[in-house]
């Protein structure tokens, strides 16, 4: 990890080095950062991350490696870390980033990359924030297979430097995509690897009440809302207990 968040110490949790900062130090220490600074990239890794670099081999695992900063985004695996005695850093969710970025530190005038999500999205995000500067790009679903189409993204970026290049491309798209541009060495600024975050905060898309967030629960809200998208996902990520278990009993 190169260290976009090197002030904080970190906590490895089932291989990888995630970043032991609450959300508000993590969102200034990144606005702090020269803008003129070489393309980096935030990951925050959920249960379903952890799952799929258990069987992903090591192409996958560098996408994680590689990154600038790794930050734990379930607090389902953080209560239950802690309850085997696990040592588990802060949960800092890609909603959560996103939002204290917009609400402290990115104004109006800001030039701003967006890669994914969809122009209604982006547009509500705009009309929220009174933002002027933002450039978007909408890449065809399964773009990460096309080496072309993925080149097109990281041209995209290099084209429209900014300070916060947001990737909400779903993972792993988002990863390949900001490992891509790290390898090509030609942008500037952070990258953020944060899903449906852009969806949620700009209103296209209801995030559960801070309530049932705060709870560990939003798993739940999500599930109930999209069934059939979602039934059989979470249903792998429970695998998420018998790793953590197994982390918990491995000889020190």
């Amino acid at each position: 990890m190169s260290g976009l968040l090197s002030a904080y110490p970190t906590v490895r949790l089932l291989g990888l080095a995630l970043a032991a900062a609450q959300t508000g130090n993590v969102a200034a220490a990144l606005a702090a950062r020269d803008p003129r600074a070489q393309f980096d990239y935030v990951v925050t890794p959920n249960a379903d991350h952890f799952v799929r670099l258990q069987h992903g081999g090591p192409a996958l695992r560098t996408l994680y490696d590689a990154a600038g900063a790794l930050l734990l985004d379930s607090r389902v695996m953080r209560m239950a870390g802690r309850l085997l005695g696990l040592a588990m850093p802060p949960v800092v969710t890609g909603s959560d980033l996103t939002f204290d970025l917009f609400e402290r530190h990115i104004s109006g005038s800001d030039a701003l990359t967006i890669v994914g999500t969809t122009p209604e999205a982006v547009a509500a995000l705009r009309a929220r924030y009174g933002l002027s500067g933002i450039a978007h790009h909408c890449p065809p679903f399964g773009f990460e297979r096309d080496p072309a189409l993925v080149e097109q993204c990281a041209e995209f970026v290099e084209r429209h430097p900014a300070r916060f290049v947001f990737l909400a491309c779903g993972a792993p798209r988002q990863e390949i995509l900001a490992h891509r541009i790290v390898e090509r060495g030609r942008a500037t600024g952070i990258g953020l690897c944060i899903g449906a975050a852009i969806d949620q905060i700009g209103g296209h898309e209801r995030r559960a009440p801070a309530l049932i967030r705060n709870g560990g629960l939003e798993w739940c809200w999500r599930i109930v809302r999209e069934p059939r998208r979602l039934g059989s996902r979470y249903l792998t990520d429970t695998r998420i207990f018998a790793l953590l278990l197994a982390e918990a009993f491995r000889p020190r």
